[in-house]
């Protein structure tokens, strides 16, 4: 019972993706933050869900889609936390493409359509699932954002941006910085706030049933331990007799 119950631990560590140490990706150097999410028992901020959307609306959404995720989600109790209203309202500010109509005819969004796929320059990828394309995603968005040298070069016709997180330049010029975005909580204008804030919506966008997951999986555990003291009685009272026939 012993082997049973330190193998369930195990993997309920292993299957919650509690914290770990920040790993360099890509001959880069990614910084380390405490996002509430991480470890068995971490959840979402949903401040940070609502502040990195209004990133991602204001900054991002002009060049990245989140075709995986529907403006609905943003009204789920473990995400973003938005009223009907709101979502409606986010929704109307979107086209997207006309089932009914000609080919190329779009329509404003309704809460039950995908944010759509922008049509920029360069082929940007989408979002959806960004913070899970790559380990430690979140801490390497987190880092990207916060990793600007302010170095370029050029290569061919391109221009070229120094990262300390990609480990080298790439094309993606700074996207943000100090004071580009308002925020009406209270909350602190920098880019350290912003890339924290991004970095955990896009967490959110890619794994929205995390808490959900967790939740269950802590459950699943409690329920393992009381059946194991369960099975350890009934094995010791079925055995009794034989072990003790006095």
């Amino acid at each position: 019972m012993k082997n049973a119950i330190i193998s369930a631990i195990t993997a309920l560590s292993i299957g919650f993706g509690a914290s770990a140490a920040v790993a360099a990706g890509g001959g880069g150097k990614l910084l380390d933050h405490d996002f509430k999410f991480e470890g068995a028992f971490g959840t979402f901020d949903q401040g940070a869900l609502q502040r990195g959307f209004q990133v991602y609306r204001e900054v991002c959404a002009a060049c990245h889609g989140m075709k995986f995720v529907s403006f609905r989600t943003l009204s789920d109790k473990n995400g973003p936390g938005l009223s009907t209203e709101a979502v409606k309202a986010i929704a109307a500010e979107y086209e997207v493409a006309d089932e009914e109509g000609e080919p190329g005819d779009t329509r404003p969004g309704k809460p039950f359509d995908y944010f759509p796929t922008p049509l920029a320059e360069g082929n940007p990828p989408d979002f959806s699932l960004l913070a899970k394309a790559r380990a430690n995603g979140p801490h390497y968005i987190y880092s990207t954002l916060l990793g600007y040298t302010g170095e370029e070069k050029e290569s061919g016709d391109s221009l070229l941006y120094e990262n300390t997180a990609y480990g080298g330049y790439f094309s993606m010029a700074q996207p943000i910085d100090e004071g580009y975005v308002t925020y009406t909580d209270g909350s602190p204008e920098t880019l350290e706030q912003y890339a924290a804030d991004i970095s955990e919506f896009l967490m959110w966008a890619a794994e929205p049933k995390m808490v959900e997951r967790k939740q269950a999986g802590v459950w699943s555990f409690m329920f393992l331990i009381l059946f194991s003291v369960l099975v350890w009685f009934t094995n010791k009272k079925v055995w009794h007799s034989v072990k003790h026939p006095d």
